[in-house]
């Protein structure tokens, strides 16, 4: 059954100098100050899209990386993920890292190396940013 989910954004002004609101409809657990510094320049404070889109993507990352092992028949203690985005003004997203620290008794560096791989390329958050020239991807596996 497909599902969709709703972000609602409210814009004032223009690019350089605007501001704007985003709301995680779909949930209703939060809504969010959004202006061209957070992207530009420092966050202090007010998020952006690039920030939104790594919170999609570690997450999204985590859930397909458990269950792909969980098809294996390993058992996830723990998945640490952090994705970096990096946003060049005139250019768009230029990159992004995937940092992964993960616990799974049992498995071998190679089948983990493996695994991470597998996640990487069918997260479908990693598939819906493919126009991404440089996605890569570090893991670690803690034991």
């Amino acid at each position: 059954m497909a599902t969709t989910r709703t972000a609602q954004t409210h814009w004032e002004g223009n690019l350089l100098e605007g501001k704007g609101t985003v709301a995680l409809a779909s949930s209703n657990i939060g809504t969010y100050d959004v202006n061209w510094p957070a992207r530009a320049e420092q966050p202090n404070g007010v998020t952006s899209p690039e920030e939104l889109i790594a919170a999609a993507h570690s997450s999204c990352y985590s859930m397909a990386f458990s269950h792909g092992l969980a098809g294996q028949g390993y058992t996830v203690a723990s998945l640490d993920t952090k994705a970096d985005v990096t946003f060049q003004p005139g250019e768009g997203i230029t990159g992004i890292v995937l940092t992964v620290k993960a616990s799974v008794p049992g498995l071998s560096e190679a089948d983990f190396q493996a695994a991470a791989e597998a996640a990487k390329k069918n997260c479908p958050v990693s598939q819906a940013l493919a126009g991404v020239k440089n996605i890569t991807l570090n893991a670690e596996l803690l034991g």
